[in-house]
């Protein structure tokens, strides 16, 4: 009998630059989402929902030299399911009274084209973002 879960992501773990920081940022958008906290220690914390969990943990000083990119090889985003095309406006309008940097913004909501719903903002390290309604 095959494993439903076979092939699913199981969890990402992200390592961030200041995890006080990411984790203000990423608690509130995961929190809109309705990811749990299950879990924080002195370098990290991880957040649920469902089967999927993702992990942050502060990286370490001597491995910050060369700052995140999402050109370079590696993680380009993160894109999650919205619940709704409304949930996308209102998530929009809460990142602009926090001030943080929403990505192709003269193409918002379209910017993905012109059936795709979507929003595109980055986190405190530049990881992009990006939430679409199905």
């Amino acid at each position: 009998m095959k494993n439903k879960k076979a092939g699913l992501l199981h969890h990402v773990e992200i390592y961030v630059s200041d995890l006080k920081r990411s984790a203000e940022f990423w608690s509130w958008f995961l929190g809109k989402l309705g990811y749990e906290k299950i879990a924080e220690w002195s370098c990290g914390q991880s957040w649920e929902l469902g089967d999927t969990y993702i992990v942050f943990v502060q990286t370490e000083d001597k491995y910050k030299d060369v700052a995140y990119h999402r050109c370079r090889a590696g993680l380009n985003h993160l894109a999650f399911h919205a619940e709704s095309k409304e949930q996308i406006d209102e998530i929009y309008n809460e990142l602009k009274a926090k001030n943080i940097n929403i990505l192709y913004e003269d193409r918002h909501p379209y910017a993905g084209g012109k059936d795709y719903y979507a929003l595109f903002f980055e986190d405190p390290d530049r990881i992009k973002v990006e939430l679409v309604a199905d």
